[in-house]
């Protein structure tokens, strides 16, 4: 939309109560589920106009819970704000007289997040949230941020139930499309088909595909009722698009199974997935790693790296179970929806892998089930496609400070994609599922927690990768990225202490794109480099 003259700019920090400026950076969710215990991650930033303010606290109705992180750096507000003050000149201009939101420069150590735990409300309605900061002189001064609805979940579709029913349990299937591959896309439907297991019915949610692949969709599901199709009109992204699915699942249904929609099932993959998981909240198999032609890439997934399906932590650090590998209890759904809104790349299989763990047993079938196809349109195709030595790799030559720079970069990534996100997932765990988790679990979660504020903590995850010397390796050693992550956290602090301006290498704590940068990469490229010798 074209701004008129006439029109002000839109504000920075669009709360405003007194002189008490704030903003919420992460978005408020869609109605959340009555009678149920949840959580919320919260990103912002706050300041006042006249004040330092010494603490702040998020109000949930009122009732005050403590940030993670308070008075964090911000550059990329300050220089929004102010823009025509270069941050190098801040420390020594007396103020800005032409900013009404900031006059005395006060909006650089603005920045905060933190979970915060939302109360179960038997019946709809609304909470208030908001933000309360503690100032110099001892007053306390609040602002709201908007208020977060409850509503009762939306009853789901009625669906064509299968007729030749074994009378076992109903299995549905949830697949997510995404202008899929018409080969690949037929295949897996027919796979599907020709499943051994019938009591089964297919629930297709599309994420705004293009006409012509929708209409390739349409005709591969053809009039076959055991399939229902519908169809997003912007787009959601894999991980929502999946929660969307979650919540279509009829009540007649007791076991869930995801779907990618460019794999190819073997026909007992139903059949054997539901003879396994027992008494467990999960069970997921093997699966064989093949091209999009066909051709083995690897027999097992477990070539560069141990399964992992009973250790929590080492679930939280790193995933190993693959969503459209699974099937999992209908009930699992009151822990796991609404998908948690967690900083960085965003799993639905992570999450889920997470909440039938912390909930219950997960079982395990020691054997390929299907064919994962690995191709470039995949959402970790690049995983496979690039070459380790792959030029797009290499980084250009930087010298000292440059290097510096670009290692800060990276630890601050380490934080948001790597820590923050374990940090996130630990407290919405321990706020939803608290009366199913055994102590072994909930300690295992509040331990995550603490390594952040324990040096003792801290010490323990640097040397857990040593685990692999004992044959652990499903972490990959993903727990540096952690360290790193948690390290970043404290230099900042320490580089902040006596700054409340910005100036020349200003320590910046604002949340990097992670979306577009995952410090991930390598270390999951290394685990599939066996595979691509495999294919060579």
């Amino acid at each position: 939309m074209t701004q008129t003259r006439d029109e002000a700019p839109p504000a920075i920090f669009p709360v405003r109560a007194g002189d008490l400026l704030a903003r919420l950076e992460t978005d408020l969710p869609p109605p959340l589920p009555t009678g149920r215990q949840g959580g919320l991650f919260c990103a912002g930033s706050c300041f006042h106009r006249s004040r330092r303010v010494t603490a702040l606290e998020l109000l949930v109705d009122g009732v005050a819970q403590r940030p993670t992180a308070i008075r964090m750096p911000r550059p990329d507000i300050f220089r929004a704000v102010h823009p025509g003050i270069p941050p190098v000149a801040a420390g020594s201009l007396p103020g800005d007289p032409d900013s009404d939101e900031d006059p005395e420069l006060r909006c650089y150590r603005s920045g905060f997040w933190g979970t915060v735990t939302i109360p179960p409300h038997p019946s709809p309605g609304t909470v208030e949230l908001g933000i309360a900061a503690r100032l110099d002189d001892g007053s306390i001064e609040r602002a709201t941020f908007g208020s977060l609805e409850l509503a009762e979940p939306d009853e789901p579709p009625a669906y064509e139930l299968p007729r030749d029913r074994a009378g076992r349990p109903l299995i549905v299937v949830c697949m997510a499309t995404f202008d899929p591959e018409p080969e690949l896309f037929r295949a897996q439907v027919e796979s599907l088909r020709a499943q051994r297991d019938s009591d089964w019915i297919c629930i297709v949610s599309d994420d705004c595909s293009s006409p012509e692949r929708l209409a390739m969709i349409e005709k591969t599901l053809g009039g076959d009722g055991r399939f229902s199709l519908f169809r997003s009109e912007q787009r959601r992204g894999f991980y929502r698009n999946f929660e969307h699915l979650l919540r279509l699942v009829p009540a007649e249904a007791e076991l869930i199974a995801l779907c990618d929609h460019d794999d190819r099932w073997y026909p007992d993959k139903l059949e054997t997935l539901r003879g396994a998981i027992g008494d467990a909240q999960m069970v997921f198999s093997d699966q064989r790693l093949v091209d999009e032609q066909g051709r083995v890439l690897a027999d097992t997934f477990w070539s560069g790296r141990r399964n992992n399906h009973t250790n929590l932590t080492s679930m939280m650090i790193a995933n190993t179970i693959t969503g459209s590998a699974s099937m999992f209890r209908r009930e699992m759904l009151r822990y796991a929806l609404p998908f948690p809104d967690i900083p960085g790349w965003q799993f639905h299989d992570h999450w889920l892998a997470l909440v039938a763990l912390a909930t219950g047993r997960i079982a395990y079938v020691d054997r390929p089930l299907y064919d994962y196809v690995q191709h470039e349109h995949a959402v970790l195709g690049n995983l496979i496609v690039r070459a380790p030595d792959d030029p797009a790799e290499a980084s250009p030559r930087l010298g000292p400070r440059g290097r510096l720079r670009e290692t800060v970069t990276a630890w601050r990534a380490d934080h948001f994609c790597g820590y923050l996100q374990t940090e996130v997932q630990a407290q919405i765990l321990l706020a939803r599922a608290g009366e199913r988790l055994r102590w072994r679990k909930r300690l295992a979660l509040r331990r995550m927690l603490r390594n952040a504020r324990s040096p003792f903590g801290l010490a323990w995850l640097a040397v857990r990768p040593l685990r692999r010397l004992a044959g652990h390796n499903e972490t990959l050693g993903a727990e540096a990225q952690l360290v790193r992550g948690i390290m970043w956290r404290h230099l900042i602090a320490l580089r902040s202490i006596r700054r409340e301006r910005p100036g020349r290498a200003a320590p910046d704590a604002s949340a990097p794109p992670c979306g577009a940068y995952s410090p991930d990469l390598k270390r999951l490229r290394k685990w599939r480099t066996p595979v691509r010798r495999a294919a060579s």
